[in-house]
This record gives C-alpha cells, structure tokens and sequence, in this order.
C-alpha cells in the first residue's frame, strides 16, 4: 500500500471509531459531525474528486429517508404514537401482559415507521405507566429497546440500514417482507420469553396492577385521518411494487400541503441526513481508493460461505462500527455474491437483529436509555447486556435457519 493509501486507511479507520463510541474526547461532536469530518478529510487528501464525492451520495436513499421522517413527523403532531401508546398501556391489567404489549406495539410500528421514533415517543409512555402501577420499568424498557430492533427487520421501511438495503438491492416491498417478517414476529415472542425468564420476580405468579390513569392524549383528528390515509395508499403502492423512494416522497410531499407552520413539518431529525451524507462520502472513498477490493478479498471465504458466514461476519462488524457503517461497507459486495437477493436479505437480518448484542449496538437503545435517564431511571450496560446476548443470539439462529430453508 502507497503512503497515501495508508494515510486514507487510517483516516478511515478513525472515522469508524468515532462513529462507534458515537463521541471525540474533549470535543463536542456526534456520530453526525464525526461523519462528515472524516469525508472533508478525505476529500482535502483527493482520496476523492468532487465529482466522485457527489456520485457517491445515495440520493435515493437520503430521499426516502427525508420521506419517511416527514410522514412520521405528521403522525406525531396528529397525536397517532401517543394515542396508540395510551390505548395499549391502559387496557393491560398484568405485568405479562403489559409487556407483551409493549412489544407487540413497538415491533409493529418500528416496522411501518422506523424504530428510534417509536422509541423516542413510547419511553416516556413505558416509565409513566410502570412507575403508576409501582412496577420495576427496566424490564420493560428493554422489551421496547429490543423490539424496536427485532420488529424494524421486517420491513425496507423498519429502520436506517434497511432504508439502505432495500433501496440498493432493488428488493419489491412485499418480497423483503414475505423473507424477514417471520423473522421478526418469532423474534418478539423470543424478547417476550427471554424478559420473562430473566426477570423472574416481576412476571411471576398473577400479579394484578392497581388502577392507574393516564391523561387522555392530544390528538388533531383531521390531521390523524389524512396522515392515515396518504400512509395507507403508500403502502398500498409498495405492496404494488411501485417504487419506493419516490412514492414515499410523493406522500411526504402531499402531507406538506396544509395550513400547519412548515417549521413543525420539517421538525425532523437532520443529524440523521447529514450522518448517511457523511458515511456515503467516506465509504466512496474506500472503494476509490481500493482498500475495499482489499478488505473483501480478504475476507471472501467468509462472505461467499454462506447464510450463516455471512450473519456472523455482518453481526460482528455491525457491534464493533455499528450497523449502518457496515451495511454500507459491505454494500458493493453483496451484487457478487451467488446469490444477491439472499445476501442482501441476510445482511439485513443480521445487521439489524445485532444491534441487540449490547446497550451500544443501535441508536434505539440509547435513545431508551437517555430519555430514561432524563426521567431519573438508569437503564445499565449490564442490565442490557443480560437480556441482550440471549436475545441476540437466539434470534439470529431464527433468522439464519429460516433464510436458509426459505428459496
């Protein structure tokens, strides 16, 4: 390797690092700003021309990703997650029961609506509920981290790497789903059982709750019922097989015309955007400069060894540079492959079901965490990691089995 190749490599390198502890010693800087560093560094260095750093950005993917934040954005003004949160939270009378509803409700939405939203929105919902009925809220807590994670692999439409999948593989809607959403339903009922077994004390015999109340959620329900019906005809149109990128785009678009301040339309997570934007730079710039034809060729007995090489391969890289730098790491690779359509069905199985392994493994969990944390509950590595291995584990065995029993 060159002097610049090296140099490169090892700006590369640190970019990952700083993607995977999500922070810079004594700088304030996230997973988004470390991102976007890195691919200035290397665009200074020409470890790509400015043409080659454009062609680089994945339009269509930040496209549907922007679509998806806008419709997710018109639910949550529309009241839609807090309603749905009430109504599930207030007709559970068990410990069991309330987290097997919890899981349920996180898995399903984190596959229609992508998972750190739900999270972000149901983990005040979780602890208000658990505390009023005097419960320990971490077991619960964690169902809805972990089937946040297991639900969003159902669906392109369930979490960022998949948005990523679906739009490079060209996978139809309905096949992904069809592949990786039985998948996703045994693996709720794996969080369910492995929370129950772990927390022994909090789910045995038949406890009841006391009467608890929640205030009845806002919800704008002109809003609510448009924001369901443009949903419900893009969903129809993925079912179709209509492009999903742009017909995402055309119901965010038709969402945008209203009487509501275009301000709290676009409340939208732009560190997200800028984060991809970033990943998609420094990523063109390992092919470019050639070190992933290295990186794959070393590692080609592995990747060309089958549906369970494959997993493990995905599930260790996505634990040690997160998820989404591995999809896109790995992404130029899966088209070789034998068989394309069930590499790609199984780099999403494993990317996402690994994000479970620990605390770090996803943003959904830290956002479990840290909007715990606000409300004065910890939620430890520890605690995560017990629940979290297991989980892992066992799920990822579902998910390589069925795709290599599945044609």
């Amino acid at each position: 390797m060159s002097f610049s190749q090296l140099f490169d490599a090892l700006v590369v390198l640190l970019t990952y690092v700083g993607i995977a502890l999500g922070r810079v010693p004594r700088l304030r800087m996230n997973r988004a700003t470390i991102a976007l560093t890195g691919a200035a560094v290397l665009v200074v260095t020409h470890a790509l021309t400015e043409d080659q750093m454009f062609k680089a950005l994945d339009l269509g993917t930040l496209i549907l990703i922007f679509s998806m934040m806008i419709l997710n954005a018109n639910l949550r003004l529309a009241g839609f997650f807090d309603l749905v949160g009430y109504r599930v939270l207030t007709i559970a009378r068990s410990p069991r029961v309330l987290l097997a509803l919890i899981i349920v409700a996180a898995g399903v939405l984190s596959a229609l609506f992508l998972n750190d939203p739900v999270c972000v929105l149901f983990t005040p919902l979780v602890i208000d509920v658990t505390l009023q009925a005097k419960r320990n809220p971490i077991p619960y807590l964690l169902g809805l981290a972990t089937a946040a994670n297991v639900g969003s692999t159902a669906t392109i439409t369930g979490n960022p790497q998949n948005l990523l999948i679906g739009q490079a593989s060209g996978i139809p809607y309905f096949t992904f789903l069809l592949h990786l959403g039985p998948v996703a339903i045994v693996g709720l009922f794996v969080c369910w059982a492995v929370i129950v077994l772990i927390y022994r004390k909090e789910f045995s015999g038949t406890i009841t709750f006391e009467p608890f109340e929640l205030p009845l959620p806002r919800r704008y329900q002109r809003l609510l019922w448009r924001s369901l019906v443009v949903i419900g005809l893009m969903l129809a149109a993925f079912f179709l097989g209509l492009p999903i990128a742009s017909t995402a785009f055309v119901a965010a678009c038709a969402l945008l015309i209203t009487r509501l301040k275009p301000e709290k339309m676009l409340n939208i997570d732009w560190n997200l955007l800028v984060f991809f934007s970033g990943l998609f730079i420094v990523t063109g710039a390992i092919e470019v400069s050639g070190l992933s034809a290295k990186i794959f060729e070393a590692l080609n007995p592995v990747l060309n060894g089958g549906i369970a090489p494959l997993s493990l391969a995905t599930a260790v890289l996505s634990n040690v540079i997160s998820n989404v730098p591995a999809v896109l790491l790995l992404r130029s690779v899966i088209p070789t492959l034998p068989n394309p359509q069930n590499a790609w069905l199984t780099l999403a199985m494993a990317s996402t079901l690994a994000a479970n392994f620990t605390l770090l493994g996803s943003v959904a969990n830290l956002i479990v965490a840290e909007e715990a944390k606000q409300q004065g509950i910890r939620l430890s590595f520890g605690a995560y990691l017990r629940v979290g291995v297991p989980i892992t584990i066992i799920t990822l065995m579902i998910g390589i089995i069925w795709l290599s029993i599945t044609p």
